[in-house]
């Protein structure tokens, strides 16, 4: 099973790790986009338990979306080069059970953002399920992206994490570290391995603990975390463990528009 691979503070200082479903990108070959410092040139963080600053942008970049799997729909890759790293862009995830507002970040994110927008814009999202929910204290995203609804579909492309995990250096043992995803945050799930961010993402809607091995491209605006707290309100049907499964509130995302 594809996970969505955390590292959750529990009670006394108790670890537990969870895992679930995530999107089926799974690749052994690392995308990487140009803006990305080598592995042996990056000085990591010091470590804080908070997210490292966000990056502010720079010069357009490459991004290698490598063939990963069969698509749950049948898309195109997005285009690679040139790709935009500077400023954000507003973006409208339309609901069954309401309108979620979010802030696309491309100076964190490029590559992430750029394949999102060209999923939205192909209407890869349109009518596909938010198929998980969890509710564990430390732990509170509502995930989606997949139009299967089983955890396990992709776009038949994946591609390599961007920010905060570019910013560590290679094997540091900081990335196994929880750090605070805040609340408003918007993030891809992957498998753990190399290339495997695809089409599927999180959103937090309280505060969670989670390594920095997750890409996070964009903020939730105020009206739509209160969309996703009365989701998370009506609880899961707890079919992965408790407190984490399919909400019991069915949601399905009707369309995702960019731009103002």
């Amino acid at each position: 099973m594809i996970r969505l691979r955390t590292t959750l503070a529990a009670g006394v200082g108790l670890a537990l790790l969870l895992t679930g479903c995530s999107d089926d990108a799974s690749t052994d070959t690392a995308a990487t986009s140009s803006s990305a410092a080598s592995a042996d040139s990056r000085q990591s963080p010091a470590y804080t338990g908070e997210l490292p600053d966000r990056p502010t942008g720079g010069d357009p970049v490459s991004c290698d979306y490598s063939p990963s799997g069969d698509a749950a729909r049948d898309v195109r890759a997005p285009a690679a080069e040139d790709v935009a790293a500077t400023g954000t862009l507003p973006a409208q995830i339309t609901t069954s059970a309401g309108v979620i507002g979010v802030d696309l970040d491309r100076a964190a994110a490029p590559c992430a953002v750029n394949s999102f927008v060209s999923l939205a814009e192909q209407g890869y999202f349109d009518g596909t399920p938010c198929h998980r929910l969890v509710t564990s204290p430390g732990l509170q995203v509502l995930q989606c992206g997949d139009p299967t609804g089983t955890g396990r579909g992709g776009p038949g492309y994946g591609f390599d994490t961007e920010y905060p995990e570019n910013l560590y250096s290679s094997g540091d043992p900081q990335l196994r570290q929880p750090v605070i995803y805040p609340r408003g945050t918007v993030a891809m799930a992957n498998t753990g391995r190399p290339g495997s961010n695809g089409s599927q993402f999180f959103l937090v809607y309280e505060d969670s603990e989670l390594s920095p091995a997750y890409t996070v491209f964009g903020t939730i605006d105020e009206a739509g975390l209160t969309v996703i707290e009365e989701i998370a309100a009506e609880g899961t049907d707890n079919s992965s463990r408790v407190g984490d499964g399919a909400p019991n509130r069915s949601v399905d995302i009707e369309s995702v528009t960019v731009g103002s």
